[in-house]
């Protein structure tokens, strides 16, 4: 292939790159003293906290943004070059919790490293592919409270109305008389840690779903274009989470999508056992008949909601599922995952591997 570009002309992007470099390095020697005190601390010793979300995706540019927003940077420009200079790397999503105290590039280290011993603080985790009352058993200890409270407080209509009106990604779905659990699949999975305004069962119901805000303005375009409602799509990414480990979930969402596609029932076990809050496995043939509309063995499309906590991944995996011709599928007892293109020969991988029935996607 020829070179056309006139001669004498060069490229202009390495140069400007060299030029900026050259600049910034100047405006440091010229001023040092002024580049190292807009790092300093706002407000040295000051113990006061802040919490910060740091969403998936974010570079060290938009992560200066965040922090000086959060009133976290003492001067922007200077934090600016510091994020240009220094090749901060592997910058890590997450709720972190700062001071007003640290210096930028204490700040800058912690989420590099995703470190959180600077702390002193209690954490509570939302482990994911979680059931809502298994999260309530979690966490109810470091809220000093109940179970059973907290979920009446999840259920309490009121407080969900005033949920609704503050976050754009809820809505009068978790209402439905169906939902067996209104903020099911809402609570982002993640570790948090307590501050004195998140030690309630509100304050820390909104810290989860703060960053699940987070996760759901980052993909909001693709949930758009997906046909899905919030609701609907993180209904089926829970579903995905609890078939399939993370190397197999988007073939496992195309499988689904294929048979949403084609009217066929997903013939999900996990939606069963979320029914009666058990695992698959302990399923009795009465309850596979269940006719509560989350058994989608029995029933076509969606079931009413979401059947667990979720991940950033696993709505990933949904918004970019592989695409194939596969309505079935069945993980073997060492967890590999066969997909199948018909009834029969999905039958017949069943007989291979001696299972006595199918546990996955059976019509």
């Amino acid at each position: 292939m020829s070179n056309n570009r006139p001669a004498g002309k060069k490229k202009k992007g390495g140069c400007r790159g060299l030029f900026i470099l050259i600049l910034l390095l100047a405006v440091l020697v010229a001023g040092g003293g002024w580049y190292t005190m807009g790092l300093r601390a706002v407000e040295p010793g000051s113990t006061e906290e802040v919490v910060v979300d740091i969403p998936s995706g974010s570079g060290a540019s938009m992560i200066v943004e965040i922090l000086d927003e959060a009133g976290l940077v003492r001067n922007k420009t200077c934090a600016k070059i510091n994020a240009k200079i220094s090749g901060y790397k592997n910058l890590q999503a997450n709720t972190y919790i700062f001071t007003k105290g640290m210096s930028f590039q204490q700040i800058m280290k912690i989420i590099e490293t995703g470190d959180f011993e600077h702390l002193s603080k209690e954490s509570i985790e939302v482990k994911d592919g979680a059931r809502l009352t298994q999260v309530a058993q979690d966490i109810a200890g470091q809220l000093n409270t109940t179970p059973e409270e907290i979920l009446a407080k999840w259920k309490d209509e009121a407080y969900l109305k005033e949920l609704i009106d503050k976050y754009w990604f809820l809505s009068d779905d978790i209402l439905n008389e169906n939902v067996m659990n209104p903020l099911e699949g809402y609570l982002y999975a993640d570790t948090y840690y307590i501050t004195a305004g998140s030690n309630t069962i509100e304050g820390f119901t909104e810290m989860c779903l703060d960053r699940m805000d987070t996760e759901l303005t980052a993909r909001k375009d693709k949930i758009d274009v997906s046909g899905f409602s919030v609701h609907e799509f993180l209904t089926l990414t829970s579903i995905v989470t609890k078939e399939a480990t993370a190397g197999d979930q988007a073939a496992v969402a195309g499988v689904f999508m294929n048979r949403l596609d084609q009217g066929i029932s997903l013939g999900s076990d996990v939606t069963v056992g979320y029914i009666f809050d058990i695992d698959r496995v302990e399923l009795k043939q009465s309850q596979l008949d269940s006719d509560n509309p989350y058994n989608t063995r029995k029933f076509a499309g969606l079931p009413p909601g979401p059947i667990s906590t979720v991940i950033g991944d696993a709505m990933d995996a949904v918004l970019n599922y592989q695409k194939s011709d596969d309505l079935f599928f069945f993980a073997d007892e060492n967890g590999k995952v066969h997909y199948f293109k018909t009834q029969s020969d999905f039958e017949q991988g069943i007989e291979d591997f001696g299972l006595l029935k199918d546990t996955e996607t059976e019509e």
